[in-house]
């Protein structure tokens, strides 16, 4: 199976800026309590085993609970399907406001940091598995910053983009079978049913189809170390929080074969070493906090070696589905 590891580092606050996105994660909490007063769906099973998840903690008044058999984090409730979709919605469109907290420039330097280093793995990818110009499935909440460089790669004969929560109510316009490549950048975290979405991507995806995943894994350094005092843990946009082993089996149970499990995540040191600025009474181990405080070539070593075990928190997946 193949494992990437990557040897640079990305500025936080150039990609994930805590202080640009406040408002955004405020706009989304707010949203997300707004949609819940509507009536909400108590999820007490989880999607990867099927056992009674537990209390895990609470952001901002929200619970979340913990698959016990692998660490996965689920927001305990979430607002009926309907208006789960006007949340992810609503929240996409604020995201590229002004107020949105991402500016212009921001906006150019996760283009090139971010963005193109994913079409690029893409690529890569499709070159070993000897996959010509197939067509790609796109699933995300529309507008996508991404549909455009799939587009404009050449890389595909043709690009699809779908609503994710469409997708999961099967949608019409999507024939079974009828795509060779799927693309899920964090989809799995934001919907409210992952099962009913990775199920409706399996059946869109014809025989030995590759499927791309992205996601932030609880796993991770940055998540395990901060819980639910991690800045970037909130809904909807991490509805769903698996850990790499949560993600893993979840995909193989769908009929998939592992090609790629990775975490070549840059970000773990730097955003506990963000949040231990803002509040130094955080609850970190005296190790965790000499890690942190250590010269920068320990840290740097400290992230390779993160990326190296599955041990950051960012996650990309490629598998194949089984034919």
């Amino acid at each position: 199976m193949r494992l990437v590891q990557l040897h640079y580092s990305i500025p936080l606050a150039r990609v994930k800026p805590p202080e640009q996105l406040l408002a955004y994660r405020t706009f989304c909490l707010k949203t997300t309590m707004q949609a819940c007063q509507g009536g909400v769906h108590r999820r007490t099973q989880s999607p990867v085993t099927g056992k009674a998840l537990e209390v895990f903690g609470h952001v901002e008044g929200l619970t979340y609970l913990c698959d016990p058999e692998n660490g996965s984090l689920f927001l305990a409730e979430v607002p009926h399907t309907s208006d789960w979709a006007s949340v992810l919605r609503a929240v996409n469109q604020y995201r590229h406001t002004p107020d949105g907290g991402v500016s212009s420039d921001l906006e150019q330097f996760r283009e090139d940091s971010v963005y193109l280093p994913k079409l690029t793995w893409i690529q890569d990818t499709l070159r070993m598995q000897e996959l010509h110009r197939p067509k790609v499935l796109e699933i995300v909440t529309p507008p996508s910053e991404f549909s455009s460089l799939l587009r404009d790669s050449g890389l595909f004969a043709e690009v699809i983009t779908t609503d994710e929560m469409i997708l999961c109510s099967c949608d019409p316009a999507i024939a079974q079978n009828s795509v060779q490549v799927a693309l899920l950048r964090e989809s799995l975290d934001r919907v409210d049913d992952p099962k009913a979405l990775l199920d409706a991507v399996t059946r869109s995806l014809c025989e030995g189809g590759l499927l791309f995943v992205t996601g932030l894994v609880a796993s991770g350094f940055d998540m395990a170390v901060l819980g639910t005092q991690n800045f970037y843990l909130y809904p909807p946009d991490r509805t769903n929080c698996f850990s790499l082993k949560g993600l893993s089996t979840f995909i193989e149970q769908a009929g998939f074969v592992l090609l790629e499990v990775s975490t070549p995540g840059v970000l773990d040191m730097e955003i506990v070493r963000s949040h231990l600025q803002r509040n130094p009474q955080l609850p970190l181990s005296r190790f965790e906090r000499q890690i942190i405080h250590s010269d920068e070539e320990t840290q740097l070593a400290f992230q390779g070696f993160l990326q190296q075990w599955g041990l950051s928190s960012f996650a990309r997946i490629v598998a194949r589905k089984r034919t």
